[in-house]
């Protein structure tokens, strides 16, 4: 493979001019489209140029262009080949690199890295969610004009037959429908990603096999523990952008609640926030990440319940002592 770090697009990706930008996306996405054999270690060579391409890239406005160009314009046109381990090489990148960031040029990776775990929400789950809905659309279509079909040639035949195909028609959309695990296979590939790099409970697994370019692995650095706070800060803001809501209101008043539309596996999403705030050994990353299983939006969506507080049974401990009497 040609060193894709010094190619004419990966370079002309931090150019302060929005043409010059656009098109080189657009060559970049075309190459990762043509190329869906590239390997993991190919995949980190490239992020190694883009990643110092983002570095080098000047002024706020180019720094978010570059940022949303780099996620939201190209992770969702990835063939599903590629896509997983193109987000493993980001993920491996950031963690490798993220200690060697000065603070000058911390927002804007900081930034790269909010719109990756956004992007990711995008396609695994609202992406999941709507190509559900319009499997079920297309064959629920199907289901009818069948029907139709049905009753023009089931005249003469027994009902019970007819309730019988009904029955097997049914059986054979659940199987092609799949169960939940299946539904969202793809969305536990990804965050299994995360759970074994950013938000890994341990800083250093020293039982973690070397990296071995023969068979195409590469370990997953863990990152500092800053990364994980990142993360963790934008886990639900994130996650609440491709959220679809059902909004109670009474009146002319606010809504009074917020329910998400369909299903929405959030344990699953909750699953390595949950792991950090069991299994991390650095009680700091523990509350921290209990904070973040205790936002007040989960409790709104119906996902989580607010604690009660237990009343204090001693009604004069809440008395104030005014002193001595004169």
């Amino acid at each position: 493979m040609t060193d894709l770090q010094k190619t004419p697009f990966v370079r002309e990706l931090a150019s302060s001019d929005r043409r010059t930008r656009d098109k080189a996306t657009e060559s970049l996405t075309l190459f990762l489209r043509s190329r869906t054999d590239l390997s993991l270690i190919e995949l980190l060579k490239l992020w190694k140029g883009l990643f110092f391409c983002f570095y080098h890239s000047d002024r706020p406005l180019t720094q978010q262009a570059l940022a949303r160009n780099l996620s939201y314009a190209l992770v969702p046109t990835l063939p599903r080949a590629t896509l997983q381990r193109f987000l493993r090489a980001f993920w491996i990148t950031i963690g490798r690199d993220f200690h060697s960031l000065d603070r000058l040029r911390l927002d804007k990776y900081l930034f790269l890295i909010r719109c990756y775990v956004g992007v990711a929400f995008e396609v695994f789950v609202k992406g999941a969610k709507t190509q559900a809905q319009e499997e079920t659309n297309k064959k629920r279509k199907r289901q009818d004009s069948g029907k139709k079909e049905k009753n023009k040639r089931s005249k003469g035949k027994k009902k019970a037959q007819a309730e019988a195909e009904d029955e097997d028609e049914e059986k054979e959309d659940a199987a092609a429908n799949g169960d939940g695990a299946q539904k969202w296979a793809d969305l536990e590939s990804y965050l299994s990603i995360i759970e074994e790099g950013p938000l890994c409970p341990l800083n250093f697994d020293p039982d973690q096999p070397a990296a071995d370019e023969a068979n195409d692995y590469v370990p997953m650095p863990h990152g500092p523990d800053g990364l994980r706070y990142h993360i963790m800060d934008i886990w639900i803001d994130e996650l609440e952008k491709v959220l679809e809501f059902d909004e109670e209101v009474d009146g002319e008043e606010e809504p009074q609640s917020r329910k998400p539309k369909g299903e929405v596996p959030m344990e699953l999403l909750l699953r390595p926030i949950e792991k950090l705030r069991t299994d991390c050994p650095y009680k700091p990353v523990r509350t921290r990440a209990a904070e973040t299983l205790n936002d007040d939006r989960l409790v709104e969506w119906g996902f989580k319940t607010r604690p009660v507080q237990e009343e204090d049974d001693d009604e004069d401990s809440e008395i104030e002592w005014g002193g001595f009497d004169d």
